[in-house]
């Protein structure tokens, strides 16, 4: 028995005064709305309506309980309203996960961006080097950094892609020398940035000749956030990799420069991964469409930047 639908049809019933006038108004038939009633009353064990061939009329226990499924009702119909709204209208909080230094640098300020459009929406922004499990920790949408997703049943949307660049700070190229060519780091002191994405022993290039790696000797130095890195090399502690976003700050403030300009390290799809398209909550689909639509220029002027900066 569907309680709740023949609640409906009770209150209706005695809004309309008859059985009749009731089921024409719900586009159903007389014996239905009588049926409905008379499972309630079975179910409940006790009379609503006494009725006659003429006409009906609530009993004492009709009238309580006509009370309580008009409060009832109103609290469904709110409930209903609300969660369609949702679907319509971006509000209340927006979970969302990015990779730490990608964050910082990309999604921080587009969430700035993406509040102006949508002032109601709260967002709760995590960052971490790990994927979070999207469903056990109640992430909306998390943007990742992998070369490939592994099969997770999320949905996924590709932003664009990133990679990573070798940079030292002036001092250290003035007192060691820049690296012209792979075979050069063998003599540098190489920093290692230890993250999910990147290998611990070698750094692998993108370049002229197509993939090169270098072997890593142990090093003097191993960080797994970015902008400890950034610290590093700016301390003239040695060469080390970072990811674009990390270096251009300091590239462009003159405190980093660029080395081996010729190569690119770690290309890597930037991904926003959320539970469902179906019923999608407004606040997720409107941040999926914005990133879709911001940041994939974002990092495309980035990587434009990046080529003024180069050590001859």
């Amino acid at each position: 028995m569907d309680t709740l639908q023949n609640m409906r049809v009770f209150v209706r019933v005695v809004e309309a005064g008859s059985f009749t006038a009731a089921a024409q108004h719900l586009n159903t038939t007389t014996a239905y709305a009588s049926r409905a009633v008379s499972d309630l009353e079975a179910h409940l064990r006790a009379r609503l309506l006494n009725r006659t061939t003429r006409r009906i009329a609530l009993t004492e226990a009709g009238e309580r309980y006509l009370q309580r499924c008009e409060q009832i009702l109103a609290y469904v119909d709110q409930a209903e309203a609300e969660a369609g709204d949702a679907h319509a209208r971006p509000s209340g909080k927006l979970k969302v996960h990015s990779m730490t230094s990608f964050g910082q640098h990309y999604i921080v300020p587009l969430i700035s961006r993406y509040q102006q459009r949508h002032p109601a929406v709260q967002v709760d922004l995590t960052l971490a080097q790990r994927v979070p499990d999207l469903l056990d920790e109640g992430y909306d949408v998390s943007v990742v950094l992998a070369s490939e997703l592994p099969d997770s049943g999320l949905v996924s949307a590709r932003l664009g892609s990133v990679y990573s660049i070798a940079c030292a700070s002036p001092a250290y190229i003035e007192k060691n020398g820049a690296p012209h060519v792979l075979s050069d780091l063998v003599r540098h002191t190489c920093l290692q940035l230890m993250t999910p994405v990147f290998p611990p022993d070698r750094w692998v290039f993108d370049g002229p000749n197509g993939q090169e790696t270098v072997s890593l000797g142990p090093s003097t130095f191993t960080v797994n956030v970015a902008e400890a890195m950034v610290a590093a090399i700016r301390e003239s502690m040695g060469i080390g990799v970072l990811p674009t976003s990390s270096a251009l700050p300091g590239l462009r403030a003159g405190t980093l420069v660029r080395v081996l300009p010729q190569y690119t390290m770690q290309e890597l799809n930037v991904y926003a991964l959320y539970p469902s398209r179906q019923y999608l909550d407004a606040k997720i689909r409107t941040w999926v469409e914005f990133l879709r639509e911001a940041l994939p220029d974002t990092l495309a002027a980035d990587a434009e930047s990046l080529k003024e900066f180069v050590v001859t």
